[in-house]
């Protein structure tokens, strides 16, 4: 199984938390960005040589800013240069305020048939201080509109932890959302990145940052709820019903190949991992002088092993001892943690793999480290 990610970096507004790498001044090059993608799917299509392409995955930034014309360029590119599954999972994220009838028809026509839509909350206080380009109403309303145009595996994003945010503040959001009737919740706990307008509001004291068992009670209703509504906690910021787990994540999480093209976007072939320039217009110009500006490292057995604890861990698959054990011989103080671990009650083994629990899952990255080589 092999994927392609493509990194859309437009974006409205600049939202408050975000540190992704994404530009709102993009007018006047965007044809010139898409003729640069398409460029760069052309140059790395050996990168996924003899592979059936399973999922393709629009990211960014707002690839829904993309007009149909523009997304139907790469698409096509895609389709041409690679050998794409009939059944292919294609997703597109996309925010509320980009959603209309026609937008949606058309992401039908060009085989789209995932939304990754960006809600975040249901509050216009929360939604004006995370500087979001959209309402409450849109966040209500855009999911019929996608639903009438045929994408019935839609996943919407919510954010908790904010500094503001009570219990009953969050469940109501949850139980909101569940109302919506989608198939997949992706919930993020908000973190200060550096370099982002929230980092400079806590150096500057205008705001003070949830607390950790603010934060940890939030994901325990979290939990609560959505496993109530029959949704499976699959990976730690993931929840799916049954048959619409996110095949593009999750093969991130399971160590499967797949090229990312686009402004600042990773690739991974088992046994380099590669990232392109985060600047727009050097990235263009890369591609149009035939010198793509990216980098890449080989990876040593101890960052192949660090990593298939890191994302194995997130997931409902777990971790395999056997495995880890092929990959960096298991030393008598990985053991010793192992069972520090296990009588924390953070982590269990079943059948040589090991497992997360329910508390454990507040402290993944943590427990991950713990491990680490």
């Amino acid at each position: 199984m092999s994927g392609i990610y493509i990194h859309i970096p437009f974006c409205k507004k600049a939202c408050t938390y975000c540190d992704f790498h994404f530009s709102t001044t993009f007018e006047k090059y965007r044809s010139e960005m898409v003729t640069a993608i398409c460029s760069e799917l052309i140059m790395r299509k050996e990168t996924l040589q003899d592979q059936i392409i399973e999922t393709i995955y629009f990211g960014g930034g707002t690839p829904s800013l993309l007009t149909e014309e523009e997304l139907n360029i790469i698409l096509s590119t895609i389709r041409e240069k690679f050998e794409v599954s009939v059944d292919a999972e294609i997703t597109l994220e996309a925010n509320p305020d980009d959603i209309d009838v026609s937008k949606g028809e058309a992401w039908g026509r060009l085989g789209i048939n995932r939304l990754s839509i960006g809600l975040q909350s249901f509050h216009s206080e929360s939604l004006q201080w995370m500087n979001r380009a959209h309402t409450v109403e849109q966040s209500l309303a855009c999911i019929s509109i996608a639903q009438a145009a045929g994408i019935n595996n839609i996943s919407i994003d919510l954010i908790y932890g904010l500094p503001s945010m009570s219990d009953e503040v969050w469940r109501e959001e949850i139980r909101t959302a569940l109302q919506l009737g989608v198939q997949h919740f992706s919930a993020y706990c908000l973190t200060i990145e550096p370099n982002t307008v929230l980092s400079s509001w806590v150096k500057k004291e205008k705001i003070q940052p949830a607390t950790n068992e603010l934060q940890n009670q939030h994901f325990t209703i979290l939990q609560e709820e959505l496993t109530n509504a029959g949704f499976e906690h699959y990976e730690i910021s993931n929840f799916a019903l049954p048959s619409f787990v996110s095949k593009h994540n999750s093969s991130y999480w399971k160590g499967a190949h797949y090229l990312g093209v686009g402004p600042s976007a990773h690739s991974y072939d088992g046994k380099y991992r590669s990232w392109n320039i985060a600047n727009n217009q050097r990235y263009i110009k890369g591609f149009e002088e035939n010198i793509p500006a990216y980098e890449f490292e080989l990876l040593t057995k101890e960052n192949r092993f660090n990593e298939a604890l890191l994302t194995g861990l997130r997931t409902k698959w777990g971790v395999s001892l056997v495995e880890l054990e092929a990959i960096f011989p298991l030393t008598p103080l990985f053991y010793k943690q192992l069972e520090e671990l296990k009588e924390q009650g953070w982590l269990e083994v079943r059948d040589e793999v090991m497992y997360l629990t329910n508390e454990g899952k507040s402290w993944a990255d943590k427990i991950a480290q713990d491990l680490f080589v």
